[in-house]
């Protein structure tokens, strides 16, 4: 009876509930578990991080306003911090709460002032790989520490935005060691900047070039085939990779075209609306970096480039400790130092 009375409460349609060795039907309430995760990500909001390299005039100020329709990329020092490095390269990032429909973001834009502007650009990147390095150490510091925070300011840079001049031609010796560099500590996406320049014959031909140069010398740009999960990120990636890198156009003023306003960029010749695939493919990066794959380029930070830094940093703590300990051996038995 009362098995019955349970089976006249419950849905007849949904999900069975296993209550030994009998089956019964009805809503379980496992959903539900996504709308906790949406209202937690609503009161706590997230971070996240995103580099523009390349050289001055692609527009990369311009690009990232747009990407997000906000003031957020300052040319000046305006909020946020400016950390100084030696050499001709320093690095320049401002903070910005994004909202948009009760979600709030976080985002942090770290600007390369001074990236591929001089005669000689040899090893100008360094700078850049020691920051970013620099972000994986002080969140390591704080995840080892025995009463650590119950959440981790997370500075790491989750994506970082190449600008490829539009030259039409090969990729220079700059792009391609730079890209190979930070490949392997971050997800590298490289765009073509100020695509409008170069018709779409040329556009189409720059790509081919870039994607032969890019495999022909064991560069992995982001999304990375090695980090497909299932057949249906490969089948979604692989798309992406067919269009990488991307043609954009940046543009952060209103126009009037056909009575509406959209974003775009007034040349003589019309109108280039940014947000038009027709005109370039901006939308494409906009829905790599924010719709579709945000959280993958959060994951693939935390799970592969940050974990390759952490076990490299705690192996070398651990060598070292076993060096101390070997010389404080030695001192013990009164041996000399020069038999280490």
């Amino acid at each position: 009876m009362e098995e019955q009375a349970l089976r006249e409460q419950l849905p007849r349609d949904g999900p069975s509930i296993s209550t030994g060795d009998r089956q019964l039907f009805g809503y379980v309430g496992i959903d539900a578990v996504l709308d906790q995760m949406r209202i937690k990500t609503m009161k706590t909001g997230f971070e996240f991080n995103i580099m523009v390299v390349g050289q001055s005039g692609l527009g990369k100020s311009t690009m990232v306003n747009t990407l997000f329709k906000s003031k957020i990329s300052r040319k000046s020092t305006g909020t946020g911090y400016e950390e100084r490095i030696p050499k001709t390269v320093h690095l320049l990032s401002v903070t910005h709460i994004v909202e948009e429909k009760g979600v709030k973001m976080k985002l942090t834009v770290t600007d390369t002032p001074g990236f591929g502007d001089q005669i000689n650009n040899q090893n100008c990147w360094e700078p850049i790989v020691e920051f970013i390095n620099e972000q994986y150490e002080r969140y390591l510091r704080e995840e080892i520490l025995i009463n650590r925070k119950r959440k981790i300011p997370d500075t790491r840079v989750h994506a970082c935005v190449y600008f490829v001049p539009p030259t039409g031609h090969w990729l220079r010796p700059l792009d391609l060691e730079f890209m190979w560099r930070l490949s392997k500590i971050t997800n590298v996406v490289p765009v073509i900047a100020r695509a409008d320049t170069l018709t779409l014959e040329e556009r189409a031909e720059f790509k081919q070039k870039i994607q032969k140069d890019l495999k022909a010398h064991g560069i992995h740009v982001y999304p990375q085939v090695d980090f497909d999960e299932d057949p249906d990120d490969r089948l979604l990636n692989d798309k992406i990779r067919e269009k990488i890198p991307f043609a954009v156009v940046g543009a952060d003023k209103e126009h009037q075209v056909n009575g509406k306003k959209v974003l775009g960029r007034k040349t003589k010749w019309g109108i280039i609306e940014v947000e038009n695939p027709a005109h370039c493919e901006f939308p494409l990066l906009r829905d790599l970096l924010i719709r579709s794959h945000l959280q993958d380029l959060k994951d693939i930070t935390h799970n592969v480039h940050y974990e390759q830094y952490r076990v490299r940093r705690l192996n070398e703590s651990n060598q070292a400790s076993k060096g101390g300990q070997c010389l404080a051996l030695s001192a013990v038995n009164g041996e000399p130092e020069s038999h280490l």
